[in-house]
């Protein structure tokens, strides 16, 4: 099982290319920034994020073409778009009865997430936020594990202070202290992930409470990702609309290969 169970509402990007097929964080507050990733080698990438009112829009280079995707979970729809070659793929986001999907909470992190089943182990304080305590049993081609989360009550199982894995181990995110960053204010975490044979590994992020997510973090390995100009205000319907003379296109059947035009 994952780290962080999935959410529609939040992510934590470990590089632009996942920001394209991962969900995006809907924060109350609408804003626009710049995306850049940075290797030990020096090298860097860079992308953009707007988001709006329900919805997303991310833009970045992946495997050598520029790529675009919008998300707008109001209509339950989404698309990727191929500005080099004018194109897009169209797919609904709606559950299979035809509805916004359910969601995961703190109070239901199951919710929405077939295979699961969770029960409630009570509240916990951890760096001073109050969690909800989880027993979290996946069922996966007739294997069970189970793992414990402790859900941030207010923020939701995408930030999640701590869980014990199935085989052992263990992550924790432990609070660091209050960080100006790039004139905003934002909580700086420790993220310790712990093996079930001891070995640790560490990353750091700067958590924003306004935009709901992590505006920087620096990642094993020497890599770091942050989103800079940062402007927060309302963004234009218009960005989060497939523009005029782009083709669709089909996925293949599968969802693999190069998408096709649309006969």
């Amino acid at each position: 099982m994952n780290q962080h169970l999935p959410s529609d509402r939040r992510v934590h990007a470990i590089g632009l290319a996942a920001l394209l097929v991962a969900p995006i964080a809907l924060a109350d507050a609408q804003f626009s920034a710049d995306m850049v990733q940075r290797g030990p080698d020096g090298q860097s990438s860079a992308g953009k994020i707007q988001v709006g009112k329900d919805k997303t829009r991310t833009e970045a280079a992946f495997q050598g073409q520029s790529m675009v995707r919008i998300t707008d979970t109001q209509r339950g729809m989404e698309w990727i778009l191929f500005p080099d070659r004018k194109s897009y793929v169209e797919r609904s986001t709606l559950g299979p009865d035809g509805k916004p999907r359910v969601e995961p909470t703190a109070q239901d992190p199951c919710a929405g997430l077939p295979g699961l089943t969770c029960r409630a182990k009570g509240e916990e304080n951890i760096s001073g936020r109050s969690t909800l305590v989880w027993d979290i049993t996946v069922n996966q081609q007739g294997k069970t594990a189970t793992v414990t989360q402790w859900i941030d009550k207010e923020r939701g199982p995408a930030f999640t202070l701590r869980q014990t894995m199935a085989e052992g181990g263990q992550m924790e995110r432990v609070l660091q202290g209050q960080e100006e960053l790039a004139g905003r204010k934002t909580e700086k975490w420790e993220v310790k992930m712990t093996g079930p044979d001891g070995k640790t590994m560490a990353s750091t992020e700067w958590y924003d409470p306004e935009l709901k997510m992590a505006i920087k973090q620096e990642l094993p390995g020497g890599i770091v990702s942050e989103l800079v100009n940062i402007k927060v205000g309302p963004q234009a319907d218009s960005n989060f609309t497939v523009p005029a003379g782009y083709t669709p296109m089909e996925m293949p059947q599968g969802g693999t290969g190069a998408p096709a035009p649309k006969p």
